[in-house]
């Protein structure tokens, strides 16, 4: 069993920068791919960013390629999206997640661990 939980969320003017990180309990984060999510009000849940479990491969969303860097840091079982040039449409509830397959998916069914979320809230 893994438990995440996210922090970093925010309130921030638009073309600002926050960064969430997601902390990881268990000895297998090492093993697992991460991927980051988000839900606006209204709106389902969309995929954002994935990692494999080495770091070594990456995928984004077209909304946030160029804008959003995610990466890993094993040793600490944390995961990190940077989010840079934010907009009014970044506005979103974020969610990390956990793979146990430990390769980069975009499908929200394949991953098998959820954290609660943290609120990213973008003025403009």
């Amino acid at each position: 069993q893994v438990q995440l939980v996210e922090s970093g969320g925010g309130l921030v003017q638009a073309g600002g920068s926050l960064r969430l990180s997601c902390a990881a309990s268990g000895r297998a984060f090492s093993r697992y791919a991460m991927g980051w999510f988000r839900q606006a009000p209204g709106k389902e849940r969309e995929f954002v960013a994935a990692i494999n479990w080495s770091g070594g491969s990456t995928y984004y969303a077209d909304s946030v390629k160029g804008r959003f860097t995610i990466s890993r840091d094993n040793a600490k079982n944390t995961v990190y999206l940077q989010m840079n040039s934010l907009k009014p449409e970044d506005t979103a509830v974020y969610y990390c997640a956990a793979d146990r397959r430990g390769v980069v998916t975009m499908e929200a069914y394949e991953y098998d661990y959820w954290g609660q979320g943290t609120q990213v809230t973008v003025s403009s």
